[in-house]
């Protein structure tokens, strides 16, 4: 008998709220977290806005003299998995350090610090080049930094599969307590990717929103007037348990995790394949392993990044796997309030969906003005919606064609 799954802790650094009350609240209410660039000066910049953390601060968990040896990414992913660990319960003295593992990916890394250093270099020489530039840098290090933290000693790793990362981390840690490599693993991903090489990559490829007359109103997913996604940056880490452990210890469980589907497009570097087909065998296949009927999807939190192509293809394969029950089952893109957060967007988006099979609410596509006819299902636009929600599905792809589709259904 396969073993059961269960999410049983949760944490946050996003652009709606560095916890999980903040980021809920903000979601349900329909912020926006978009707002002009303040982390440096974007003037000269095509697109002068993104989603933002704000009032961030890891006080009491990172010392100040460690911060500097640390890059952004990891600081939110070190923030966000001390509140997952904190809100799970989990006291490490009483469960095995060796069967308890992280898997926390970044799409990018330290860019940050690559910018910096690599500015270093090329000013004033390679002497002056930081001894903590390459371990500041990597993207596995975020999840050495919580390994090293708490002691855990079980698998340990990072993935990096650009946009579809954190879905990818999650699904590989579900797998590893299924294979009994494990009972605990800290998972999601990090980004920290507003920064001038970073805007300027992503506008030179012409995939931000270049809305800078009406910033807030720029990620508007399946909206006709769509033009680009907005960088967003954070961390989102889960606890997920081996049921019986969970169980045993009288842990909280917000949401049971049912299926994994991984596929690739094998298509383009940036553009989905036609027609969703990848996302399409992605999505069937994680509603398959979950050992659910596709009528018992209520909700899909979709990847909505308020690109042309994307919003197209997703729609379509939705219908595609769906049929008619496409029509009748919520969709919403919570990107339209926190950006597009990269390597984090799976986790943070995953963090949504257990909260609203928790709460039975369902958080809006917010911006949705003007329907578009090649997008005509309901993106639940502007507004909550109260509704149980028997299982649910979350959906990240990836540029180089990865997708990564996780279902969870209601605890029970």
């Amino acid at each position: 008998m396969r073993k059961r799954v269960v999410i049983t802790g949760l944490g946050i650094v996003s652009p709606l709220g560095n916890s999980i009350s903040e980021f809920w609240q903000n979601a349900v209410e329909g912020y926006s977290g978009v707002d002009f660039i303040k982390n440096f000066d974007a003037s000269e910049h095509a697109t002068k806005f993104a989603a933002e953390v704000k009032n961030f601060s890891a006080e009491g968990i990172i010392e100040d003299r460690e911060l500097r040896k640390i890059d952004r990414y990891s600081q939110f992913a070190l923030v966000a998995a001390h509140q997952a660990v904190s809100d799970a319960g989990l006291d490490f003295e009483k469960i095995d350090r060796n069967r308890t593992g992280v898997i926390v990916g970044s799409g990018i890394g330290g860019i940050e610090t690559f910018e910096r250093e690599y500015s270093k270099l090329i000013e004033r020489g390679p002497r002056r080049v930081s001894p903590f530039f390459i371990p500041m840098m990597i993207s596995d290090i975020a999840a050495g930094h919580i390994s090293i933290r708490y002691d855990i000693r079980g698998p340990n790793y990072a993935i990096v599969s650009a946009c579809a990362t954190a879905s990818h981390s999650i699904g590989d840690a579900v797998r590893h307590i299924r294979y009994s490599d494990a009972e605990v693993m800290i998972t999601g991903g990090s980004e920290a990717a507003i920064c001038p090489s970073g805007m300027a990559g992503f506008n030179s490829m012409k995939a931000l929103s270049v809305r800078n007359d009406d910033p807030k109103k720029a990620s508007r997913p399946f909206d006709k007037l769509r033009d680009g996604f907005v960088m967003g940056e954070g961390a989102g880490i889960l606890v997920v348990e081996d049921f019986e452990h969970a169980r045993k210890r009288g842990a909280k469980i917000y949401a049971e995790i049912r299926g994994i589907g991984f596929t690739a497009d094998a298509h383009h570097i940036t553009q989905p394949a036609p027609g969703g087909e990848g996302a399409v065998r992605a999505m069937k296949r994680c509603v398959e392993d979950g050992q659910l009927n596709f009528e018992e999807i209520d909700y899909i939190n979709a990847h909505g990044t308020s690109t042309p192509f994307n919003d197209k293809s997703e729609t379509e394969a939705i219908k595609s796997v769906f049929g008619d029950h496409a029509y009748e089952l919520n969709i919403s893109s919570t990107k339209s309030m926190t950006g597009h957060l990269l390597g984090a967007a799976g986790a943070v988006e995953l963090i949504a969906v257990a909260l609203a099979i928790q709460k039975s609410v369902i958080p809006p596509t917010i911006n949705y003005e003007v329907p578009d006819e090649e997008c005509d299902l309901n993106y639940t636009p502007n507004k909550p919606v109260s509704k149980k929600i028997r299982a649910a599905i979350s959906n990240t792809f990836g540029f180089g064609g990865h997708n990564a589709c996780i279902s969870v259904s209601k605890f029970e």
